[in-house]
């Protein structure tokens, strides 16, 4: 049985990476500052050569989210979904001994990153029956018919493994390595294997496309088993990044200020000059997101705000990731506000109108300060 902590694991192993992030690419909600980092896709990416080189061997069940993961092509895969009433589960949460309120917000939660992560893998909800060979409501029956049910089928002419479901598998493999080969130099497109041979799907609309033609099939080429690489141009494919130098994850920048206007443009100038930034504009929106597992690396925060001053989004952020430095951005302070932000741990303090050059360069130095403590955790 290989369940998704094991391939959690596995991952995590292998190559080096979080487990925080990895388990956020199956449960999510996807960061707000993906579309920066690409994060999600990469360790979706990493998860799939797990368990494509796990279908490469038998006798295995597949057990969780990373059972979405297998392309249906793969017929010799037997697809269950079990499903509970929402009563019987809070009943044996309760039995197992969470009480009844945390036991609804528990399911709940697991419910959210079901439908989250089949949304994003299939486009579909968890319990979207088409996802399934089988689907078993276990409030209607029992353990052993549903056991007793698997079984049949299991044994059924069409579960049988047989050369073509072999070659999916074959297919998923390559396919799996060409992905994450991709979004490891900043490329997502959409990706399709057949028989060895890859097809990459991408607008057609984007800049210069012969030269982004020739950089994905060097990229992809590099894998090991592929027969030919194809790059499909078409209006309805969408990538969310190219680059054409080395891929590097951007600086993740939160911007809290209550001006809308004045952190809505800061916030585009700071993307065009890739800096992952991502705008809030008050300070308990800015807390929320830290607790629901968002780790900007620097935060831009402005001093006068109402509701929660940005003093004490300042103290909480530093009580909550002492990690997170902070810069901040205001236009009404006073050499006692800096010295009390400074004594909080703020990295720095500036003024506005401020220099679009100098608030780079100053998230720059908090970055290589946020950059040099990971590396000495590591």
């Amino acid at each position: 049985v290989i369940q998704d902590d094991d391939v959690i694991n596995e991952v995590c192993r292998k190559y080096d990476v979080g487990r925080e992030k990895v388990e956020r690419a199956l449960t999510g909600p996807t960061s707000v500052f993906n579309k920066f980092t690409l994060e999600r896709e990469r360790m979706t990416a990493l998860l799939k050569v797990a368990v494509a080189d796990h279908l490469q061997g038998s006798g295995v069940i597949f057990s969780g989210y990373i059972s979405l993961l297998i392309p249906s092509a793969v017929t010799h895969v037997l697809k269950v979904g079990i499903f509970d009433e929402r009563s019987n589960r809070i009943h044996r949460a309760v039995a197992e001994g969470l009480g009844e309120k945390s036991a609804v917000k528990l399911i709940k939660k697991h419910d959210l990153g079901a439908n989250d992560w089949s949304d994003y893998v299939l486009q579909k909800t968890a319990n979207d029956a088409s996802l399934y060979d089988i689907v078993i409501p276990i409030g209607s029956s029992s353990p052993e018919s549903a056991v007793q049910l698997i079984m049949e089928n299991l044994n059924k002419p069409a579960v049988l493994e047989n050369e073509t479901s072999r070659q999916a598998v074959a297919d998923m493999v390559i396919g799996a390595r060409a992905e994450l080969a991709l979004v490891e130099k900043g490329y997502t497109p959409q990706v399709k294997v057949n028989n060895g041979n890859v097809s990459l799907f991408v607008n057609k609309s984007v800049l210069n496309f012969s030269k982004l033609t020739n950089t994905l099939s060097e990229i992809v080429g590099a894998v090991d088993g592929i027969e030919s690489v194809e790059v499909v141009p078409g209006k309805d494919y969408h990538v969310s990044v190219y680059r054409d130098m080395e891929f590097s994850l951007p600086p993740k920048v939160l911007l809290v200020d209550d001006e809308q206007e004045f952190i809505l443009t800061l916030s585009e100038r700071l993307n065009t000059r890739d800096y992952g930034s991502y705008p809030v504009f008050d300070g308990e929106k800015a807390l929320e997101l830290l607790e629901s597992g968002e780790t900007p690396d620097v935060m831009v925060l402005d001093l006068k705000m109402p509701d929660m001053d940005g003093v004490e989004v300042l103290r909480k952020t530093k009580e909550a990731n002492a990690d997170i430095e902070i810069i901040i951005l205001t236009g009404y302070g006073s050499e006692e506000d800096e010295r009390t932000c400074k004594e909080l741990g703020a990295f720095a303090y500036l003024y506005k109108p401020v220099d679009i050059a100098e608030l780079t360069a100053t998230i720059d130095e908090a970055h290589k300060k946020v950059a040099a403590a990971r590396m000495a955790h590591t």
